[in-house]
């Protein structure tokens, strides 16, 4: 049997009044689930008390273990086991390695760096997103607050919803 999760949604119209409205409502003790914006509002990651993103770290161990797998490959193929010589130059010689290895470290970077961001954000190519209100992707931002994870009652987070500036306030159910 699957439970099913209750919402509060809050529409809000003005970028403004929404990160205004963060701060009010998380003081007031209520949790929010998640604010969904047509576009990036500055300040709003701080206001809903997120941490800072640690996929820079992963960008470099990905980026290194790009660099040392192109350096590596290219030794062990031209050094050790087909080795030429090229133009004179030495079996393993590092400065025309150079490109390829800048190359596979942008690579392995990227790659890394879109891999792990779809894990860390749980999207999984079969799973759909929910949908609190469609006008998310248009002109109005979107605050869900889930009933379940907080304390205080339903219309009580209704009237703190208002009280902030939400021009609109729905209930849904996932």
């Amino acid at each position: 049997m699957t439970h099913k999760e209750n919402f509060l949604v809050g529409i809000f119209d003005d970028e403004d009044v929404l990160l205004h409205a963060v701060e009010n409502i998380r003081d007031k003790g209520v949790k929010i689930k998640e604010v969904f914006s047509p576009f990036p509002v500055h300040g709003l990651d701080d206001a809903l008390g997120y941490k800072r993103s640690r996929l820079p770290i992963a960008a470099f161990l990905f980026g290194m273990t790009g660099t040392t797998l192109g350096l590596f490959t290219q030794i062990w193929m031209l050094g050790y086991d087909w080795p030429m010589i090229i133009g004179g130059k030495n079996y393993a010689s590092i400065p025309p390695f150079i490109p390829v290895t800048f190359e596979f470290t942008v690579l392995l970077s990227a790659f890394g760096m879109v891999g792990t961001f779809l894990i860390v954000s749980d999207m999984k190519p079969y799973k759909w997103p929910r949908q609190y209100d469609i006008r998310s992707t248009n002109d109005k931002h979107v605050m869900a607050i889930d009933l379940g994870a907080n304390k205080i009652s339903k219309d009580e987070i209704q009237r703190i919803l208002k009280d902030n500036g939400a021009s609109e306030v729905n209930e849904k159910s996932f």
